[in-house]
């Protein structure tokens, strides 16, 4: 019988060498654009009180069925906590409890954790990069987040990317679309299906998300939510519009694009990967929500933001056969046949120096260490034998080349290396 061994949890994987260096680029892309945009990095925990994403809505699947809950250890103050779903919740937490000058414009990375089925682009840790602007409320506020995002796919070669754009109103204008979308989905009800009728008693709204075949055409005939918006509403959805418009971000208004959150207000937004052919297609989304830091204990505030899934980045950039940077190749692997400390002080000398350099470890045969230096992709092999060690110099062979190899004295090591690596990409 086999021995059994532990593995990732269910809906978790392993992000291993080869591809996390595509999730650093994608990381590193955001924040460089982010920062040129005037956005602060906010870090946040990873788990709050659970109260803060209660105020997500009580009757979103995030809250009902996916939060992974806990409680903490203190016996005299004990507190139910909730690995963080999302994010808005938690960054708008730390806006109500430090009360920073606004506009605060910050953007973040980080995991999240959702208990839900495992399907592609989708686990139950998965990490997201956003952006947030709090405290204010013009429509032009509205066009900078959209389009921070827009440029950041842009900026990574994603071709096949559509903005899906609706408003849902003032909380007033959402409160009564609410009540005529529930009256006529409940004249209507025998022609949804089990869990659109489920969903019906609990959001209304939501069951505008369903793809199913049977709720489509329900769906279409609801009425949509333009016909209740008030003139404000109307102003700042076209004021969001012409400036969309004046940056060449092109867009389809989506009367039926809803969001998965109870917290939105006026605009709401979507980014769709359109060579993706799966049921999740979705690779960031985000939208308005002018009363939920008031909800978490801070002043009336508004507030406009995002978030983009990574790994749903990552498979649209496969589905466009776009080639992400891989882990940049070191510049040279220290074969010491010598026994001694050699290799160390060498690979030493030349980190300290900004290089890449590996080395091989156990005292294995010149052949042995000559695999390891070149599976590990190195440019050149630095090689430390009796005979240079006698002459204080080093050999110096191109991997990558011809083969070709010289005799280098160890002082001028660093400058050869250097120059030979100038040549090769010259």
């Amino acid at each position: 019988m086999s021995k059994s061994y532990f593995q990732a949890p269910r809906g978790t994987r392993d992000i291993l060498p080869d591809e996390s260096g595509k999730w650093q680029l994608i990381l590193n892309a955001f924040a460089n654009l982010a920062t040129r945009f005037g956005y602060g990095q906010v870090i946040s925990p990873i788990f709050e009180d659970v109260g803060v994403f209660q105020r997500i809505g009580e009757n979103t699947e995030i809250v009902s069925k996916e939060m992974f809950t806990f409680q903490d250890k203190d016996p005299k103050t004990p507190q139910n906590l909730a690995l963080r779903p999302e994010l808005t919740a938690s960054i708008c937490r730390v806006f109500a409890q430090h009360r920073p000058t606004t506009p605060w414009k910050v953007w973040y990375e980080g995991p999240q954790f959702r208990y839900e089925k495992p399907q592609a682009g989708r686990y139950r840790q998965f990490v997201q990069v956003g952006a947030e602007i709090i405290g204010e409320n013009d429509p032009a506020a509205d066009v900078e987040i959209i389009s921070l995002a827009w440029r950041f796919y842009e900026l990574i070669g994603l071709k096949n990317v559509s903005l899906l754009l609706n408003t849902l109103g003032d909380s007033e204008t959402r409160a009564t679309y609410n009540r005529e979308l529930f009256s006529y989905l409940s004249e209507n009800a025998d022609n949804l299906s089990p869990e659109s009728k489920n969903t019906l008693t609990k959001n209304p709204l939501r069951v505008l998300d369903s793809k199913r075949e049977g709720d489509l055409q329900v769906i279409n005939n609801a009425p949509t939510i333009q016909d209740f918006l008030n003139s404000e509403d109307k102003d700042h959805f076209d004021s969001v519009c012409d400036g969309l418009n004046s940056v060449n971000i092109p867009f389809s208004i989506t009367p039926r694009l809803v969001r998965g959150l109870d917290y939105y207000t006026r605009t709401t937004f979507e980014f769709v990967a359109d060579e993706l052919k799966t049921a999740q297609n979705a690779i960031g989304g985000g939208g308005r929500y002018d009363g939920l830091v008031e909800e978490l204990g801070g002043p009336p505030t508004q507030g406009i933001g995002f978030a983009l899934g990574v790994d749903r980045i990552l498979l649209a950039c496969e589905s466009e056969r776009l080639e992400l940077g891989t882990r940049k190749p070191l510049d040279a692997f220290v074969v010491d046949l010598t026994g001694g400390t050699h290799a160390t002080q060498i690979a030493d000398e030349l980190r300290h120096s900004g290089l890449g350099v590996d080395r091989s470890f156990g005292g294995r045969s010149m052949k042995a260490q000559m695999k390891v230096a070149d599976r590990s992709g190195a440019l050149y092999a630095i090689i430390v034998g009796d005979d240079e060690l006698e002459k204080n110099e080093v050999t110096l062979r191109d991997l990558r080349g011809d083969g070709t190899q010289v005799r280098v004295s160890r002082s001028n090591l660093k400058s050869t290396l250097l120059d030979s690596m100038k040549r090769r990409d010259s």
